[in-house]
């Protein structure tokens, strides 16, 4: 079944045509890979699908819905969840906080009935928890959950927006350069931990992603893109062999690129 669909998304900023006709599908369950040179369009057509940016036309419809019509504090209800190419956690709360965080939109927030400490607050309150300690686990940080995120190495605190990310039990999750800043020992365990996501917790993935090897590892499908629009699609051997693509990226065609 089709999870995503984009069709024909424009989005121009003064002179700059950062997204010319982008239109592409994700099905549910896969894991599809936006790839392309800087400044192809990639974080901006992310920012179209997380509502940080209205595209100036075009159609995104999610689980059938016109996704466009939604607010955008409304996405993460909708089924969407993502992560950031700069990992943005609030370094002076734990782990613990961290995670919960991405699990607000499934907590009542009546403040009244807060203060009452009224039993469907309460109860609401302690599913909360009991998934954030089932994602913890999940990704081995049971060990730092009570310490301050900002204290955490860099791969940890991956695992630790990752986490985040999941807790409203997103259908699609977006991972915004996930390899970004790993060496190569930590790419090879995230596209494993991907991998199981996925698998284990019925979850379909897009990510944006420069490192080759876990894109064309981990993907069941490859979109790419250049100067703002998509030149090639198809499994990770048919776009490794595209002519389109060999040229993007050995960059013989000069141009400016999109912002």
């Amino acid at each position: 079944m089709t999870l995503l669909s984009v069709t024909d998304i424009w989005k121009q900023f003064g002179g700059i045509r950062a997204l010319q006709g982008v239109g592409f599908e994700v099905e549910e369950g896969q894991i599809c890979a936006l790839i392309g040179p800087n400044g192809a369009g990639k974080t901006t057509m992310f920012n179209c699908l997380s509502r940080i940016y209205d595209p100036d036309r075009g159609a995104i419809r999610f689980a059938g819905s016109d996704l466009l019509a939604r607010a955008p504090h409304a996405v993460v209800s909708a089924g969407i969840a993502r992560t950031f190419q700069n990992v943005s956690l609030f370094s002076t709360m734990t782990v613990m906080e961290n995670v919960l965080v991405g699990g607000h939109s499934t907590i009542q927030h009546n403040a009244v009935l807060t203060m009452l400490r009224w039993p469907s607050v309460t109860r609401s309150e302690r599913a909360a928890r009991e998934r954030a300690a089932t994602l913890i686990d999940y990704f081995d940080l049971r060990d730092v959950a009570d310490r301050p995120a900002g204290a955490l190495p860099f791969p940890t605190r991956k695992r630790v927006e990752l986490a985040r990310g999941l807790m409203s039990s997103p259908r699609l999750l977006l991972l915004d350069e996930p390899a970004g800043g790993l060496n190569h020992e930590e790419v090879r365990e995230l596209g494993e931990l991907i991998r199981s996501v996925r698998t284990d917790l019925g979850v379909t993935i897009l990510l944006v992603e420069h490192h080759m090897q876990l894109v064309m590892t981990i993907s069941d499908k490859v979109c790419v893109m250049d100067f703002g629009r998509k030149i090639a699609e198809g499994c990770p051997d048919e776009v490794k062999s595209n002519a389109e693509v060999i040229r993007a990226y050995l960059g013989d065609t000069p141009g400016e690129q999109p912002a």
